[in-house]
């Protein structure tokens, strides 16, 4: 058996918490939809946020496989990636085409984007009030047009065409299951939509604050040079936005995404590695770490403008050194496509 596990995976260690973490996070979506169809309250509320932990989860698993973290080989780690990406809702780009633009930005140290969603809203100032009103009411407008473009997209756009059937497909077979959903309980369904809201939140507050790279848009097959974006630059515009730094366990609700130095020295180490990395690298010196709970004033504070800048601003040395980091928008690694 341990053989057969060292096969599978890369070792006994990552074997058994891997195994938990994809089992609770898909027993804790399903189960979710049974507590919300139930007529307490209660079970409403529990429902509503094991269904948007366990998306969270889901997003954060998509992002172990694409640094093929999970499994000892591609096709396992491609399987985990698009199973996941399917319970996260990011779907409808494939696994490969999401993991693709994401090794994009650890090896160019940008956040490269092929839809330019702020050209497209300064195109139409209409749709750029809505998102602005929407994000105003913490409504995640402007991550539901991200994910909304990987499906129109390809009916317009000619470079597109080629993405049209998986996109169709999956819009097809989700409707389906979504309309299943409603006959069941229309309750379930509402709720969904409203965990969901959750997850595009706490996606969109984690990545806003984790780097302060250019933003670029670029084709998908279009090369980037590196210019003077050296590893000290990747570590000096990269920041660990930590849920907690006296309750680290804390950190476990995103699987330790937020150790983002860490993940970014060491790209492909399994993310229940990262606190020790992180400790080994940085020990007492907190330069890079912004812990979360001080970037929710700036969360709040730049909803509205942060839907049009493309200036992310960047911490400053002294006590209150995030207080002009405006964060980003539109560079989920779910969407950056």
């Amino acid at each position: 058996m341990s053989a057969m596990k060292l096969r599978i995976f890369r070792d006994v260690r990552t074997a058994g918490i891997n195994s938990l973490v994809m089992a609770a996070t898909l027993s804790g979506w399903l189960g979710s939809f049974y507590l919300m169809a139930r007529p307490q309250g209660l079970l409403d509320l529990l429902g509503v946020l094991l269904c948007a932990q366990s998306m969270l989860w889901a997003a954060y698993l998509i992002h172990e496989a694409a640094h093929q973290a999970l499994f000892a080989g591609p096709r396992l780690n491609r399987l985990a990636g698009e199973t996941t990406s399917f319970i996260a809702g990011s779907c409808y780009a494939s696994f490969e085409r999401i993991r693709t633009l994401h090794i994009r930005h650890h090896v160019e140290r940008l956040d490269p984007v092929c839809f330019d969603y702020r050209d497209f809203i300064r195109r139409h100032p209409r749709l750029c009030r809505v998102l602005q009103a929407l994000e105003w009411a913490y409504l995640p407008a402007t991550e539901v047009l991200m994910h909304l473009q990987v499906i129109w997209r390809p009916l317009g756009v000619k470079s597109q065409r080629a993405y049209l059937p998986r996109a169709m497909w999956m819009l097809a077979a989700r409707g389906v299951l979504l309309a299943l959903l409603a006959f069941w309980s229309l309750k379930s369904l509402l709720l969904y939509c409203v965990a969901y809201g959750v997850l595009l939140q706490a996606l969109n507050f984690f990545d806003c604050f984790q780097h302060s790279f250019e933003n670029l848009t670029v084709r998908e097959d279009e090369p980037v040079p590196l210019n003077q974006r050296d590893r000290a630059y990747e570590q000096a515009n990269t920041y660990s936005n930590l849920v907690s730094i006296r309750y680290p366990w804390l950190n476990l609700i995103i699987l330790n995404f937020a150790y983002h130095n860490a993940h970014h020295y060491r790209a492909s180490l399994p993310w229940f590695r990262l606190p020790a990395l992180h400790r080994q690298l940085f020990g007492a010196d907190a330069r890079q770490v912004l812990p979360a709970r001080g970037l929710l004033a700036n969360w709040h504070r730049y909803r509205v403008l942060r839907v049009t800048t493309s200036d992310y601003g960047e911490p400053q040395p002294g006590a209150d050194s995030a207080a002009g980091f405006i964060g980003a928008h539109g560079v989920s690694f779910l969407t950056v496509i």
